[in-house]
């Protein structure tokens, strides 16, 4: 299945995580995804992520035609360095305004594709976004 959503990467404790970044056009996702990628994030897709699972993990991927490019607004689409695919182990869902994040959430999950996956609910212009992102992936598991 293909999402309109981008797709970033960091190796945590030996192990690649992604996180899939959805929300409305012209909310940020691309901002928070470039900002991630400064931060040590890797690029796996932009604006559009093949969605599929294998061996009951939920993966991502550039659609062929995109991989190893990241629009940049403003400026244009840029090639990247990019990994082929990875494992989603996070939805992060892009909200319009930073009073839509609750302070102390209660763990959220979605069903794609049959996997539940985690939430976080996150504005995007944040500019802890990507730490936010990093901070989930090195607990996932432990408070779950």
């Amino acid at each position: 299945m293909i999402r309109h959503a981008g797709l970033i990467a960091r190796r945590v404790s030996g192990i690649w995580r992604g996180a899939l970044i959805e929300g409305p056009s012209g909310v940020g996702k691309s901002d928070l995804a470039l900002r991630a990628l400064d931060q040590g994030f890797v690029l796996v897709a932009d604006d559009r992520t093949v969605t599929f699972v294998s061996g009951g993990r939920l993966y991502g991927r550039a659609p062929d035609a995109l991989a190893g490019l990241v629009e940049v607004r403003g400026v244009g689409v840029l090639p990247r360095p990019h990994r082929a695919l990875c494992p989603i182990d996070l939805l992060v869902r892009c909200v319009d305004r930073p009073q839509a994040v609750e302070r102390l959430p209660d763990p959220i999950f979605e069903v794609i594709e049959g996997v539940s996956t985690r939430v976080l609910d996150l504005w995007p212009l944040e500019p802890g976004g990507p730490g936010k992102i990093r901070r989930v992936f090195e607990h996932l598991g432990v408070a779950d």
